[in-house]
């Protein structure tokens, strides 16, 4: 068994059998990392992924949309809050070691940013963001989701999650975004600043 460290608690037993059983695909797309330009490629989306582009996006909303922009940007701002303080918690909670450290053939491309796999919080926050800034100014729907899948294989590829870690990641990701879009079809500070 390629395994370096058996998991003893009953949340490490469950994901040693999802480990198991996702290895193959683990290791297939972990194997596009081999090549220098690709690995380049998604540590660059990777990257991108832990805020800048985010970032940079927030201060334009209110540069071109105005105050709408600045209300769109707080309601964002507050669901990226809440997937960050969400993830942290399961993270810690259920505590699925990394690829890379529980198999010899995962290989790390990039360091990470925190100790466990489940779930990606770059893919949470990757499709939270991709479809709250794609519900607020429509035209850069065609960026984001495709920009979100990047980060979501980026995480596989370089070796710091499981595809469980980014689908479970994605699903919660687009709940709590359309959940907060039920609540508030308008965003959440839309009378407020309006």
């Amino acid at each position: 068994m390629d395994s370096i460290k058996p998991l003893l608690t009953e949340h490490g037993r469950l994901f040693h059998k999802a480990d198991q059983l996702e290895l193959r695909l683990c290791r297939l797309l972990n194997g596009f990392g081999f090549n220098p330009k690709t690995r380049q490629v998604f540590r660059t989306v990777s990257r991108l992924g832990d805020g800048v582009f985010w970032y940079v996006l927030g201060a334009m909303l209110p540069l071109t949309m105005g105050m709408e922009g600045f209300a769109a940007l707080g309601h964002i701002t507050i669901m990226g809050m809440i997937c960050v303080g969400l993830y942290r918690q399961l993270k810690r909670k259920l505590v699925r070691q990394r690829p890379f450290m529980s198999f010899s053939a995962i290989q790390a491309y990039t360091r990470p940013l925190d100790l466990y796999s489940f779930p990606s919080g770059h893919t949470m926050n990757a499709v939270n963001f991709a479809i709250l800034f794609g519900y607020f100014f429509p035209p850069l729907a065609w960026l984001l989701t495709p920009f979100a899948v990047l980060i979501a294989l980026s995480r596989v590829i370089l070796g710091m999650h499981y595809p469980t870690d980014v689908m479970v990641g994605a699903v919660l990701g687009a709940a709590l975004a359309w959940g907060s879009l039920l609540l508030w079809p308008t965003g959440m500070f839309a009378s407020t600043l309006l």
